[in-house]
């Protein structure tokens, strides 16, 4: 009887993930203005605390967030473009910088010009990049269907509290679950923007001090990236790095490299633990699983969202005494 009912759960996660797969254009959008919404709805809250109308404090939280939405996309738009305009040369220093190397290499006896003429290409990695600031540009266009989203779900914000609220009092041990996965997530959501925000700051004041061309568009990375864990302090240093090695010099590029990876242990080793308290409850194998497994349903969007998607799970999972072995699994601990 087990057998099957694991067999159902199996062929029940497939259909589900297919179907969000096929689906992503649409839920993916969802996905992100609703983790954007829990993380500004506390505000709402603080702001209705202080005697401020409801609908005051609507419109100056959908402001903000209509403001912030246009400042990065403007920023990232203009900034892209002066980029684009300078990928030419860019890519004329890349390759002056490999040639040297592939040089030097040989001069102490290794030949690594097959290595760069094959996926390390200059040309193939500056269309790559190339394709993907393109890409970003395009993304920001898609914003403002986000930002209604995020309106919608502001503005029934009550109406959905007081839908819980009815529910759960035919339930209490589902009004615990959905008390316990909106708090978790809350948190979760609330201190990660607040790491990644300083993050950016951090980077943007370093690279400007450095003189690194481009830092708004490197800093923004910085604070979007570092939504993606493990691999996305990395990704963002990478550019940064590489735009001051091309346009600078070394010393500059290492002073960068030092500038992202010291930021980065001191607030996601240090700072970002210390508040998270006693962590996100899923294994280190199962971050970055769910980086991969999102990723493969929505793209770079699911890599952004696939810590608080996986808390998600393993607290429905943890809910249900049938499913309970599986949050077991995900979790970085039994209890």
């Amino acid at each position: 009887m087990k057998n099957n009912l694991i067999v159902v759960y199996i062929a029940s996660f497939v259909i589900v993930a297919a179907g969000l797969k096929a689906a992503s254009t649409i839920v993916l959008p969802f996905l992100i203005a609703a983790f954007i919404a829990i993380i500004v709805s506390p505000l709402i809250d603080k702001l209705e605390s202080l005697k401020i109308p409801k609908i005051i404090a609507f419109l100056i939280v959908v402001f903000l967030i209509f403001s912030s939405l246009g400042f990065m996309g403007n920023t990232v738009i203009k900034t892209v473009n002066g980029l684009l305009g300078n990928i030419s040369e860019l890519q004329t220093k890349f390759k002056i910088f490999t040639d040297s190397m592939v040089k030097f290499a040989y001069e102490y006896g290794f030949d690594i010009k097959s290595f760069l003429s094959g996926d390390f290409d200059p040309n193939k990695i500056f269309a790559t990049f190339s394709g993907l600031l393109r890409e970003s540009t395009q993304i920001v266009s898609k914003a403002f269907f986000i930002f209604l989203l995020i309106t919608f779900m502001l503005f029934e914000k009550s109406v959905f509290e007081q839908k819980v609220t009815y529910f759960a009092k035919k339930n209490m041990q589902a009004q615990a679950t959905v008390d316990t996965f909106i708090s978790n997530l809350k948190r979760y959501l609330e201190i990660k923007f607040l790491a990644s925000f300083a993050t950016g700051v951090v980077v943007f004041a370093g690279l400007e001090l450095l003189g690194v061309m481009y830092a708004p568009l490197w800093s923004i990375l910085a604070f979007i990236l570092n939504f993606i864990p493990t691999i996305g302090s990395i990704v963002a240093a990478l550019p940064a790095i590489l735009v001051a090695m091309l346009i600078n010099d070394s010393t500059t590029a290492f002073w960068v490299f030092l500038l992202f990876l010291f930021t980065n242990i001191a607030i996601g080793n240090f700072i970002e633990p210390k508040f998270l308290g006693k962590g996100l409850g899923i294994s280190t194998l199962v971050v970055l699983l769910s980086l991969l497994f999102w990723g493969f349903l929505f793209g770079i969007g699911g890599m952004f969202l696939a810590i608080p998607l996986t808390m998600s799970l393993k607290i429905a999972l943890d809910s249900n005494p049938n499913t309970k072995f599986i949050a077991i699994l995900l979790s970085d601990k039994v209890e």
